[in-house]
């Protein structure tokens, strides 16, 4: 692929919660395709993408959207009718990766260890605790910890937020048992399991000002695990990106339990098909670490863009 030859539509924006984090994403991106040479017009994507995208022609479409709509496999089946090749993973893979209890459904099949989880409804998340504490509540279908409420062993009662009316997460929710311990991603590249990062959230958990705000987490790279419990969880990031029929880029996430009185549990949270690449975003500093600049990353991520695959 000449990039003077090629038009990227880098896709960026959307109406999810998750906007400003795709705007950041898709602006670096942008920056960085242009240094590497191609053509790119910076897509703020809105209800008419389609007669914007028939209009622009471009080669490629640069995914940069999070969220729903954005990675939930709605864009990427919109791509497909339109023909034009696109990053990241493919219409079906999105949509499972999105829906966290889809997606456990497919790692439990294979072998991949998760959490004890539950789907109830919200309302009755919000009465009594669902679970013996700690555990989690997450939205089945948001990224970004939207929505996420851990749920400790000294809690009285789950978190009242639930009985909002504008609660905009779905009436159902997915409680998973708290795995205490490190907090572990790992990207995958194509056929390759890259590096993992051990994150220290410096907020109560790694939510969206951990994720995003300078200075909110603490990363460490390579993550200080023993050799076998690091070529474990590479195994099972190229596991769970192969199982959910991923392509690209992806990350999985997942917590292991290194208590000296722990019990040494490791469980894969999930898998995002969309991470993000902004200035704080996780699978750039893994690839930075393995030797691939930015600019080669977002490159190598439009030289595998397509199709029906």
């Amino acid at each position: 692929m000449n990039p003077n030859d090629t038009h990227v539509a880098v896709l960026m924006g959307g109406w999810s919660a998750e906007r400003p984090v795709s705007i950041d994403s898709g602006n670096g991106c942008a920056e960085a395709l242009e240094g590497e040479g191609f053509k790119v017009t910076k897509v703020d994507v809105d209800r008419d993408i389609a007669a914007t995208l028939k209009a622009l022609k471009p080669d490629v479409a640069f995914n940069a959207l999070h969220g729903p709509f954005g990675e939930d496999g709605k864009i990427q089946g919109l791509l497909e009718i339109l023909d034009i090749p696109y990053t990241h993973s493919g219409v079906l893979a999105s949509s499972v990766g999105m829906d966290k209890v889809k997606s456990r459904a497919v790692f439990e099949s294979v072998g991949i260890p998760v959490a004890k989880g539950m789907v109830v409804n919200r309302l009755e998340a919000a009465k009594a605790h669902v679970m013996e504490p700690p555990y989690v509540i997450k939205p089945i279908r948001e990224g970004s910890s939207f929505g996420v409420f851990i749920v400790r062993e000294d809690q009285p009662h789950p978190p009242q937020e639930l009985f909002a009316e504008d609660w905009a997460f779905g009436g159902e929710v997915l409680v998973e048992s708290f795995v205490d311990g490190l907090e572990l991603t790992c990207a995958v590249m194509g056929d390759r399991a890259l590096d993992i990062i051990e994150i220290k959230p410096q907020t109560k958990f790694y939510d969206y000002e951990a994720k995003y705000a300078p200075g909110g987490s603490i990363h460490v790279l390579p993550a200080p695990l023993s050799p076998n419990i690091y070529r474990n969880i590479q195994k099972i990031s190229l596991e769970a990106h192969r199982a959910l029929g991923c392509r690209g880029v992806s990350r999985a996430d997942f917590r292991l339990d290194d208590r000296p009185d722990g019990t040494g549990a490791l469980v894969c949270l999930e898998v995002n098909t969309q991470p993000g690449m902004t200035a704080t975003s996780l699978v750039p500093e893994i690839a930075a670490h393995a030797g691939i600049g930015f600019g080669a990353l977002v490159r190598w991520m439009v030289e595998d863009a397509s199709c029906n695959r």
